[in-house]
């Protein structure tokens, strides 16, 4: 994970519910300079988040993103179906604590939010804290990889 030619590739995915925050984050990423892989969904018409948690999941699982970033109405189905793809850290942040601090001690790589949460001002402060903040290490690596160890020893596919 992580290949140096994709750390500014952020794979970006939303449900429905998630859809405006989704564009306004896009334009949010490419005024930072990154570039995007954007999953889906395409409009405000219904259809299931754990498509695009699993496809975003899947891009940052691979290294084809460096982070992932997934927007549906709370952000907890986003996370549930994202954590399900070996690798991944999503965390949801529906606040500017949780978003900074699960970069620095957890070393999340998907960022999980809750349009119907938050509003747009706080969802591009949520953004910015996530992507600004870098992991920490020292006494969070070894809680990191036990976190790796939890998942290889429930992964069967691996």
């Amino acid at each position: 994970m992580g290949d140096e030619k994709n750390e500014r590739v952020i794979a970006i995915g939303s449900d429905h519910a998630g859809f405006r925050i989704k564009e306004i984050y896009k334009e949010e990423l490419t005024r930072r300079g990154y570039d995007m892989l954007d999953m889906g969904t395409d409009s405000e018409e219904s259809c299931d988040y754990p498509d695009f948690a699993q496809a975003v999941a899947e891009a940052v699982s691979v290294g084809d993103a460096s982070k992932g970033v997934l927007v549906c109405g709370t952000g907890a189905g986003m996370a549930m179906a994202a954590n399900k793809v070996p690798g991944v850290r999503a965390a949801v942040c529906n606040d500017p604590y949780t978003a900074q601090y699960c970069r620095l001690h957890n070393d999340a790589n998907v960022l999980t939010l809750g349009a119907r949460v938050v509003d747009e001002d706080e969802a591009l402060r949520i953004l910015g804290l996530f992507l600004d903040a870098g992991f920490e290490g020292g006494r969070h690596s070894a809680r990191v990889e036990k976190i790796g160890e939890i998942e290889r020893k429930y992964t069967k596919e691996r």
